[in-house]
């Protein structure tokens, strides 16, 4: 199984080539990210803001030869029928955050897409009390907040908030994790 934690149509005009080559894998689940919802907005309405547009959006429209028209049904699925979440067992697989305080079912859009305050508020609890845990799993895995931040490019571990977002849009690269063993 593997799991995307979002972001899969993010600024590079090879968006194509990977929704392809998604495609072909028999067991994917693709956890939608804030990214995929704007490109989502654009393969169905059209929309172009500016806010996607200058954040890897150009990318993406010139994947498809900007025009909404060339964007392949099956592409279009895959996007419409990203997870905003996955919980297996005891972990949990997320774009951007969680309120660890509210049931995975309250959770809203916003949070689920766009948090950062989860991963920086465990990055600070971190450094007192490393073994703090934010809701009821053992891991929530997130995409959404680099760890160029932190000035690496190596997944982070802080308490029990996994965060694999290791820059592959920018100068960092594209990081896959076994999450029974955590090798990268």
């Amino acid at each position: 199984l593997l799991i995307s934690l979002g972001d899969i149509c993010d600024g590079w005009p090879e968006v194509h080539k990977v929704m392809d080559e998604l495609l072909t894998l028999k067991n994917l689940e693709v956890i939608l990210g804030n990214h995929d919802q704007w490109s989502l907005r654009w393969m169905q309405e059209g929309w172009k803001g500016r806010e996607w547009t200058t954040q890897g959006g150009q990318g993406t429209l010139e994947s498809y030869g900007k025009d909404r028209a060339n964007v392949p049904p099956a592409h279009r699925k895959l996007i419409e029928e990203a997870r905003k979440y996955l919980e297996i067992d005891d972990k949990l697989f997320v774009h951007a955050g969680v309120d660890p305080t509210r049931h995975l079912t309250h959770q809203d859009e916003e949070t689920l897409l766009w948090d950062r305050d989860l991963v920086y508020n465990a990055a600070r609890h971190h450094k007192t009390d490393p073994e703090h845990k934010y809701g009821e799993w053992t891991d929530i895995f997130v995409g959404h907040t680099t760890t160029l931040v932190y000035k690496t490019t190596e997944p982070m571990r802080v308490c029990n908030i996994r965060a694999l977002d290791t820059g592959a849009g920018w100068s960092g690269k594209l990081t896959l994790m076994d999450i029974d063993t955590y090798a990268y």
